[in-house]
């Protein structure tokens, strides 16, 4: 058994994130191990900026958003040199395994730890949803509200002006969030990264929509489609939709937050079930939900794959908004 791990945060921060920390930290030391805290994420690890976690450092925090240790890249990180002198700063402190708890690129770093002989294990944990190794990963249901609380707000408004409103969620690589917020919002149209589309037919079904005697029009695009806000909205102010034209792009604001209930859970969790395989000797994977189920995936099946969207839901979607 391990006697002292870190834990570190990396990437886009995402809601739930301190809920992990929290677990890692508290399961760790049930199992008479010492935590250490990786401030801001792989540079902190360059930096070594690595000190003690006790059960208080971590108290007050699981209904906090964002996460308590900070996230940053680092261009050194990237290099072998960089990661052996990351590896020399844990062991300075007899460190003997990491958890990191992220998306693609935080599992990349894992991964890449962990074939130097560091046992290191994954926490999956991103907005996109788009890690492989767990159906649902920490964030997404609290980033999926808040897009959808956005959404409801917007169709109030635009019915006052029947309006139509290009709403661009997050989403550069995978339009999950989009798809699942448009299906949840009675989206009119959703544009993914996936599946690119024409801006005449979103024309054309806003045009029907609005024939149809609807008093709105709601359209969900992710960041990463094709084509982007910019060039639908300009192209729906250029033709004939019915409605007055608006486009709203909440950004940032779907990572910023508090955690809810699901979030809070799936985050303990992970975070503890990670904490608690590390600790006992398993390494080189991510902890996720598969199947309502705690599971494990081979780093070798995570690194440098994403995960799409469901091509039944978005079937679902386009039927739905008839």
């Amino acid at each position: 058994m391990l006697k002292k791990i870190a834990v570190l945060t990396s990437g886009g921060d995402a809601p739930g994130m301190n809920a992990a920390i929290r677990a890692v930290t508290r399961m760790g030391i049930h199992l008479d191990c010492e935590v250490y805290g990786v401030r801001d994420g792989y540079d902190g690890l360059m930096k070594n900026k690595i000190a003690p976690l006790g059960l208080r450092d971590v108290g007050g925090v699981i209904h906090v958003g964002g996460t308590m240790l900070g996230s940053a890249r680092s261009k050194e990180f990237m290099t072998i040199e960089g990661r052996q002198h990351a590896l020399e700063n844990l062991r300075s402190h007899g460190v003997e395994g990491l958890v990191v708890i992220g998306g693609n690129g935080s599992q990349t770093g894992a991964s890449e730890l962990n074939e130097m002989g560091f046992p290191t294990i994954g926490v999956a944990s991103t907005i996109d949803n788009d890690l492989i190794g767990s159906d649902i990963t920490i964030g997404v249901d609290t980033a999926l509200n808040i897009a959808l609380e956005a959404i409801d707000r917007l169709k109030v408004t635009a019915s006052s002006h029947r309006r139509a409103f290009l709403v661009e969620v997050m989403g550069r690589n995978c339009g999950y969030l989009a798809l699942m917020a448009g299906i949840a919002g009675g989206a009119e149209a959703i544009l993914v990264p996936e599946i690119p589309q024409e801006p005449a037919i979103l024309v054309d079904r806003l045009h029907e929509s609005y024939k149809r005697g609807k008093t709105n029009g709601i359209v969900v695009v992710a960041e990463g489609a094709k084509p982007n806000i910019e060039t639908l909205i300009k192209f729906c102010q250029e033709h004939d939709t019915g409605f007055e034209m608006r486009a709203t792009t909440l950004g940032h604001i779907q990572r910023g937050g508090a955690p809810g209930a699901f979030d809070r859970n799936l985050a303990t969790r992970l975070g503890a079930n990670a904490a608690e395989r590390l600790i006992h000797g398993e390494r080189g994977c991510v902890v996720g939900l598969i199947k309502s189920t705690l599971a494990t995936t081979p780093y070798a099946e995570v690194v440098g794959r994403t995960k799409g969207i469901d091509p039944d839901l978005f079937r679902l979607a386009e039927v739905m908004a008839l």
